[in-house]
């Protein structure tokens, strides 16, 4: 299974290329590289990017795959899903806890669904860390085919497992901590702008 890091956002309401950042002394993109790394059954990382910023995230030593359809994520997710099975999830995600990857894999692989998403108890999903089959690619090409965009309505039809979040240990909760303004960087550590 690949690792499919999304990294094609523009960051508009960062102000900048937030992937770029430097989050006590690394860049932000390469924690959330290096946290699926140590995951064993991610076998290889790879940056999901926009034509745009394919250059500046070549540097990282990892194969970047330019997502043609520029819809946000669920084009990044059927960009990613033409190199096999994927775990997903967001460039700015810097404290992924892979015990919680390796449990959400597990179930997938157990399970033998198109999709295993997470799922908070009031019933919010967490489509950005989760494990997709290449199978799912069909559901996102229906949406596609409708101008529809959210991950949410490829997800709700599709044979999907959902992956419960009240059983998981409250530290495991990080994981899912993306950074979207710079407020929330300094939440962090300091940070600065790498050309």
């Amino acid at each position: 299974m690949i690792g499919a890091v999304l990294a094609g956002g523009k960051s508009r309401r960062f102000g900048g290329n937030k992937l770029l950042y430097r989050i006590d002394g690394k860049l932000l993109v390469l924690h959330t590289i290096e946290r699926l790394e140590s995951c064993p059954s991610v076998e290889e990382v790879v940056l999901i990017a926009s034509q745009e910023n394919a250059g500046s995230l070549e540097r990282f030593g990892r194969r970047v795959v330019v997502d043609e359809l520029l819809v946000g994520p669920l084009g990044g997710i059927y960009t990613a899903l033409k190199l096999g099975d994927a775990f997903v999830v967001a460039g700015d995600m810097p404290s992924i806890v892979p015990e919680l990857v390796e449990a959400i894999i597990g179930e997938f692989r157990r399970r033998n669904v198109d999709a295993c998403v997470p799922r908070w108890p009031n019933g919010y999903i967490e489509p950005l860390h989760a494990a997709y089959s290449t199978r799912f690619r069909k559901a996102i090409e229906k949406q596609l085919n409708e101008g529809e965009y959210q991950i949410k309505k490829a997800i709700e039809p599709a044979n999907v497992c959902y992956f419960p979040l009240e059983g998981v240990p409250k530290e495991w909760h990080v994981s899912f901590f993306n950074v979207n303004r710079k407020e929330e960087v300094k939440r962090i550590g300091p940070y600065t702008l790498i050309d």
